[in-house]
This record gives structure tokens, sequence and C-alpha cells, in this order.
């Protein structure tokens, strides 16, 4: 006789992946864009299944085509991509506590954590315990599978249909802009959100549209670190 099935992990599971609902949408709409950017520079659904695979990084995917398209070289995709991906290591600081303990989920769940996944977990409304990390765990390879699915989807769709790709590039943006809309919604406190824009504003007017993003960042990350005994404080409150 086969045992029976663990009621909880299933549990787990089906909190997971309604959790995870809300990018589903957003990441196959993206991935449908970004696949067929990719065929359009001319290359071929493997490509887009190993990107989204190994890569995992919508808003790098993007530029990719173009540093591929253009024939950049090997340095100036490394310089570029710590460019446009430094933002993972300012926010990811806060998610040591929960990734610490991860076990075998750990390595995974870093290379997993996306903006919009981040936003998902950040909030800590999961589980505890191992469970917890199996509920992080799920949440990081759903989206995954939406991004690789959207990705597959528009390569093979842009090689049967004539697509226009004119301002496909804007729907990362309209994706952040949903995640951080939903975030602020999900949020009693609002002073990370907050701290966000207004740090983000003052380093656009200061160093420009082309050097604000990283002053930007790393003034929300001492920001935030010095706010987090307050911030903390309320959390525990709650």
């Amino acid at each position: 006789m086969k045992p029976d099935k663990n009621p909880a992990s299933g549990a787990v599971v089906r909190q997971a992946f309604l959790r995870s609902v809300p990018v589903m949408a957003g990441y196959i709409v993206l991935g449908i864009g970004f696949g067929i950017l990719l065929r359009d520079a001319g290359y071929g659904v493997l490509w887009a299944l190993a990107m989204s695979v190994l890569i995992y990084a919508g808003s790098m995917q993007y530029v990719g085509v173009s540093l591929l398209a253009g024939g950049a070289s090997v340095l100036t995709a490394a310089l570029t991509t710590v460019m446009v991906n430094a933002r993972h290591l300012f926010y990811s600081i806060s998610m040591i506590d929960r990734y610490r303990d991860a076990g075998k989920y750990k390595p995974y769940l870093i290379f997993a954590l996306t903006d919009e996944t981040y936003s998902l977990l950040c909030g800590g409304d999961g589980p505890e315990g191992r469970d917890g990390d199996l509920y992080r765990f799920l949440v990081s390879a759903f989206d995954q599978c939406y991004w690789v699915t959207g990705s597959v989807l528009g390569n093979i769709l842009g090689a049967a249909l004539p697509f226009s790709t004119a301002g496909v590039e804007f729907s990362m943006t309209a994706l952040f802009v949903a995640s951080f809309t939903q975030q602020w919604l999900d949020s009693r406190d609002h002073i990370p959100a907050l701290t966000g824009l207004l740090g983000t504003l003052a380093c656009l007017v200061v160093f420009g549209p082309d050097r604000f993003l990283i002053p930007a960042m790393l003034a929300i990350t001492l920001t935030l670190t010095l706010l987090r005994p307050r911030l903390s404080g309320k959390g525990a409150a709650r």
C-alpha cells in the first residue's frame, strides 16, 4: 500500500501557487515579449529556453538581446549585467535571515530571487519552519516556470506570426509598477516604499537618468538599515 501524501505539504503547494498567481499573468506576457524580441534578433527557441532557465533575469534578458544582436564583448556583457542587476545585492540583504537555514533549497532561492518574487516573499506571511522553506522554494519555482513558459511561447509565436517589437521593453517597467502597487496595498507600513520613492527621485535629480541607480540603491539601503530597529518594532507589535 502506498503511503498517504502529506496533507501539510499539499497545503503548502496550494498556498505557494495561489501566492504566485499575481505574477503569473505578468511573467507570461513579459516572457512572450522577450521571446518575440529574441526571435526578431535571429535566435531560436533553444536560446529562449536556455536564457530563461540559466539566466532568469527579466530586465537583463531584454538588454541581453541587444548585446547578442550587437556582438558585445564578454567584458561589456559582464559590466552591463552588474549595472542592471546591482539592485539585487541591496534588497536581497533583507532575505538573509529567512534564507539562512533553508538547507537544500538555499542555492535555488538565492538564484531565483527576482524583483517580483521578492515582493511576494518579503512580507513573511507564509508558513514557518521547514514548511516555510518549501513555500518560498515553490513560489520561486512557480514564478520561474511562468517566465520560461512565456519566453518559449513568445519565441514560437515570433516565428509563426508577424509582430512589431516597438515599445515591448516598457513591459518590464509596467510590471515593476504593478508589483509596487500590490506591495503597497498589502502592507500597513509604507515607510520602506516611501523611502524607495523619495530616495530614487532625489538621486535622479542629483545624478541624472544615466547614473542614479547605484546611488539610489545605496541611499535606500543605508536609510532602511538605520530604520531597521523601528521597522522591526512595528512588525513585532502587530
